[in-house]
């Protein structure tokens, strides 16, 4: 068999797979299906190797070539064919769909395309996609360079717009491949979202596939698909284009948008089954050999023009070695997103960036906080250290942990590199934690008055638990303040992480990977190295997780006793993680010990040295998120028009590499020099940078802007003053705020005048005490709800607070708990049936008392001592609840002693009377 024969062979077999009947002329028959490849084709030019048909009409060539052909070359031959007048048929419209093909390699043209051009795809398209090619009028790469409006700005952050129109001008120059890099934070996946609705809707694209590495990726991706709203149109983006999140076997023919773990996209084209639990790890953690390559096969179900465009989030791991045939496989642009590429990443992407958002600049812009570094060091952390032969320890299993108490075989040395894996030294461990306690307490966050949201990374899931231990231990804590957060935690680690993000507890969490990367946890304020890394662009990723910025009210939600905005994040290192490696987001912070009006006045004499400038950079980002308005307007005005983060900004881009070579260019050209990136001299570009630097640090040659910035970040300190003792001289509420109360105070009378009629619970008073009917819980709450919505948002609380400012010596019971039932209170006391404004529980126990009294004397015999104890337990209930009934009788605090039946046994008929009354008489 010729090489060109065996090609034939091949092309032939991968043709029907693909759904075409492949026919030799003499036996033709257009109607035997929907697609059908007519071999040696006449033309008047010569046979074409195949003709292609779909619904009788021919729509497209292949050039049949043998193994090792270069398919660049034979091109023109294709295309003439294409041109060529076809035996039997009377138009002589050129033909839109050209094929080369060595059977191993397959090369494709779309003549509808703008500049159409060659591109190899995996496998022939279907015959049913070539006719919806046909069907629409213009092909979607001439969409994409034709349909794109302009891209609406608003509530998109520059680095997004700079994203999606960088993607969207790389996709109309029909470039295959393509980066966004933008640092952890930005909203890389906001960004794909909106450039993925805008490929949906004016593109036209038929589907669009999101590939994540991890499942916890996957779901978040989903969430952010779900909670996405398009800036033209109200409903969100799954009520507008389906979503699948890949769980199964198929694809939904009606999904728009589908997101997989490239681990289960590769089971859906192998058709090997998958270990769910290989979506739960990141593909850089998971060794391979060229062995375990991902061998890809066509799979019909799946065919390659399934999508159109792939995304591919933390596209900087290593999915495009062994498992890059997944990415080939399908015929369609590829979009990576990352927030730390390397030289493999930019290789991949054909150093096609469309748009670059670095670290530096999200500090400066306040989308991130800058960090500093904290280090804590022991002896054996650093130098290890020996077991002899003979001494008795501990022997723990590594899975199941059991220990067994024996001796040491032989002498053990071990250095630091090994504690936790093949040795665990619990004193080390301990050590480390104290350590973090007294550092965050003492001097990383002295003011705190809980323990800021801590992340702990481990070696593994057993160094995990021993850090939680110790940690509980440490700070005398429960198990709710130290939790794990890995997949093989025996807690949901989703509802682990999400209390972890917005509630109390947990403090501290221990993680092994899972929430390494690409997993928002905004309110971390303190990163803890219990592993080292040695990948450069894993630990840009973990300590992304500190970076992220917050407001001041969302932090206080989480730590309460925070005064401001999260303005920085520390990271502790224990093992020396952070000189073990050179990272590419720097610490900001070079002089941390240096105060800030040195700075400014060491740039004002000449200090220009990079490590002072981006201390001041990063001292003036922090403080822009401190000061209040007034501070910062005082001086924006005395910079001349400059913000607060304005002034880091600019020092932070004044040493930005890119911008010294742009500046050095520039000067150049002034001088009538021609430079490039590569021509410039050492000379050039160290004057080019003194420049940029001088212009930067200019407004700090003004003392007076110098003595502003400095007074503003003294008013963020305080002195602590033991030495002069005070004494009161004046105790109440200000003018103002007396003020403000009486107004809380009438807009509480305005509306009970207004609505005495419509609601129960307020014309329940206005009523004769005859005509009354027993006033409800229900009522009460229905009011509280009235009262509480905005725009009056008076509650129990604001209420009795206000009351307590205006007619101090009438109210009582302000510094205790409110509770629901208080607002019958309030109501009686604003509409003037009581003097003295009282807690309704309060008010409860003196009628009680009032109404037991008199009862008794009309009785002949008092009540029985355990009918008072009964009594007493109705009375707590109205208490609360502003009624008693008989299915009451029903709550763990009657039924515990015996319930309806057994007060029944105690009062008899005398029950349902006795129930009206304290209604009545303990309320009204």
């Amino acid at each position: 068999m010729t090489p060109e024969a065996k090609a034939r062979q091949e092309i032939d077999q991968k043709l029907e797979q693909a759904g075409w009947v492949v026919q030799d002329l003499k036996k033709i028959n257009l109607g035997a299906g929907p697609g059908v490849v007519v071999r040696e084709y006449p033309t008047d030019t010569g046979p074409a190797d195949y003709l292609l048909f779909v619904d009788r009409q021919p729509v497209g060539v292949i050039e049949a070539k043998p193994d090792n052909t270069i398919l660049t070359f034979v091109e023109d031959q294709t295309e003439r064919y294409a041109r060529s007048t076809l035996k039997w048929r009377i138009t002589s419209t050129p033909l839109r769909f050209l094929f080369e093909s060595t059977g191993q390699v397959i090369h494709f043209t779309d003549g509808a395309d703008p500049s159409a051009r060659a591109r190899e795809i995996f496998y022939f398209f279907k015959p049913e996609q070539l006719a919806e090619w046909l069907q629409q009028p213009e092909s979607f790469r001439r969409r994409l360079k034709a349909q794109m409006p302009e891209l609406p700005t608003r509530n998109l952050r520059d680095c997004q717009i700079s994203a999606v129109t960088g993607l969207e001008k790389s996709l109309a120059q029909n470039r295959p491949r393509a980066l966004v890099h933008m640092a952890t934070g930005a909203g890389k996946t906001f960004t794909a979202i909106t450039s993925v609705y805008r490929l949906l809707k004016y593109g036209d694209a038929k589907r669009i596939l999101f590939l994540v590495d991890t499942r916890n990726l996957g779901k978040q991706a989903h969430q952010e698909f779900m909670a996405y709203t398009p800036p033209d149109d109200a409903r969100k983006f799954t009520e507008l284009y389906n979503v699948q999140r890949l769980n199964g076997p198929t694809i939904d023919p009606a999904a728009k948008v589908c997101i997989s773990t490239i681990q289960r996209m590769y089971s859906l084209l192998s058709g090997e089954p998958i270990d769910e639990s290989a979506e739960d790890v990141p593909l850089d953690q998971i060794v391979q050999t060229d062995k375990q390559a991902k061998v890809v096969r066509y799979n019909p179900a799946v065919p390659v023009e399934t999508f159109d465009v792939i995304i591919i989030d933390e596209c900087h791991r290593s999915i495009y070695n062994l498992w890059k045939q997944v990415l080939d496989y399908f015929d369609a642009f590829l979009v990576g997103l990352t927030a730390t590429p390397d030289k493999r990443t930019f290789g991949f992407f054909n150093e096609n960036i469309v748009a670059e958002y670095t670290y530096e600049q999200s500090v400066a812009d306040g989308v991130n906080v800058g960090y500093d570094v904290f280090e804590i060091e022991t002896e054996i952390t650093k130098k290890g250290a020996e077991l002899k032969a003979k001494e008795w320890v501990d022997h723990r299993d590594r899975q199941t942990r059991k220990k067994r108490w024996a001796e040491a075989e032989e002498d053990l040395l071990y250095t630091g590199k090994e504690l936790d894996r093949s040795v665990v030294n619990i004193s080390q461990i301990r050590k480390v934690i104290q350590a973090m306690k007294t550092a965050v307490e003492t001097q990383i966050f002295p003011s705190r008055n809980e323990t800021p949201k801590t992340l702990i990374f481990a070696k593994t899931d057993s160094h995990a638990d021993d850090i939680i231990q110790i940690v509980r231990e440490v700070y005398n804590q429960g198990n709710a303040f130290c939790k794990k957060v890995t997949y093989k935690a025996e807690e949901d680690p989703d509802s682990i992480l999400a209390s972890f993000r917005n509630d109390y507890n947990p403090r501290i969490a221990v993680t092994v990977d899972m929430i390494a990367t690409g997993t928002d946890v905004k309110p971390l304020e303190v990163l803890l190295f219990m592993r080292d890394v040695r990948s450069k662009g894993y630990y840009e990723q973990m300590k992304g997780r500190g970076v992220r910025s917050l407001d001041h009210d969302a932090l206080k939600r989480v730590s309460n006793s925070a005064d401001s905005a999260k303005s920085r994040f520390v990271l502790i290192d224990a093992v020396g993680v952070e000189k073990s490696l050179k990272t590419e987001s720097r610490p900001l912070e070079k002089k941390p010990s240096v105060p800030l009006k040195d700075l400014m006045l060491g740039v004002a004499m000449g200090h220009r040295d990079e490590d002072t400038v981006l201390s001041l950079a990063n001292r003036l980002v922090r403080l822009a998120k401190q000061l209040d308005d007034k501070a910062l307007a005082r001086i924006e005005k005395r910079s001349g028009g400059l913000t607060v983060g304005a002034l880091g900004k600019t020092l932070i881009t004044a040493i930005d590499p890119d911008r010294v070579v742009a500046a050095a260019i520039a000067t150049a050209k002034e001088k009538g020099i021609t430079r490039t990136e590569e021509t410039l001299t050492e000379e050039e570009l160290t004057a080019a940078r003194a420049q940029c630097v001088a212009a930067a640090c200019a407004p700090f040659d003004s003392p007076e802007l110098r003595d502003e910035i400095e007074a503003a970040r003294r008013e963020q300190e305080q002195v602590i003053d033991h030495i002069n003792l005070d004494q009161v001289t004046f105790s109440g509420y200000s003018a103002q705020a007396e003020e403000q109360a009486q107004k809380v105070i009438q807009s509480f009378a305005d509306y009970i005048a207004q609505h005495k009629d419509e609601i129960q619970a307020l014309s329940f008073f206005y009523q004769q005490p005859y005509q009354r009917r027993t006033l409800t819980f229900e009522m009460i709450e229905e009011l509280h709800d009235a009262l509480s919505r905005p725009p009056l948002m008076l509650t129990t609380e604001r209420l009795w607070s206000a009351y307590a400012r205006v007619k101090g010596s009438q109210v009582t019971g302000a510094d205790t708990k409110r509770q629901l039932t208080d607002l019958v209170a309030l109501v009686r006391f604003a509409i003037g049936l009581d003097t003295e404004l009282k807690p309704f529980r309060d008010q409860v126990d003196r009628r009680f008392q009032e109404w037991i009294f008199r009862h008794n004397a009309k009785r002949t015999t008092a009540f029985s001592t355990e009918q008072t104890e009964w009594l007493r337990l109705m009375k707590d209930h109205i208490a609360s609840s502003c009624s008693i009934a008989r299915d009451d009788f029903e709550y763990a605090e009657f039924a515990a002693k015996g319930g309806l039946q057994r007060v029944w046994g105690l009062f008899g008929t005398e029950l349902d009377g006795v129930m009206t009354e304290m209604n009545e008489e303990l309320v009204a």
